[in-house]
């Protein structure tokens, strides 16, 4: 995967220069771009067939959410009928 380097930046002037604020809008900004996520993915290192198998079970299980959102919709639709 070939992933940038990311810098979080939060200026004062965009959190009016309330700390709470300017700490809230750090840590949304890392979980957007999924700093910790990332440092956790690269402390070790993972063979290529581990990150390949990883990555398969991770499609199947938004390919299987996908389809449960799907048929909770149609169900919703077919109730309202």
């Amino acid at each position: 995967m070939g992933r940038s380097a990311v810098n979080v930046n939060v200026s004062a002037k965009e959190c009016r220069g309330i700390h709470e604020r300017m700490i809230r809008r750090f840590i949304k900004k890392t979980k957007k771009y999924k700093v910790l996520e990332i440092v956790r993915e690269r402390r070790y290192y993972k063979k290529p067939s581990v990150k390949k198998k990883e990555k398969r079970i991770r499609a199947q299980r938004a390919r299987e959410k996908e389809e449960r959102k799907r048929v909770r919709a149609q169900e919703r639709r077919n109730r309202n009928k």
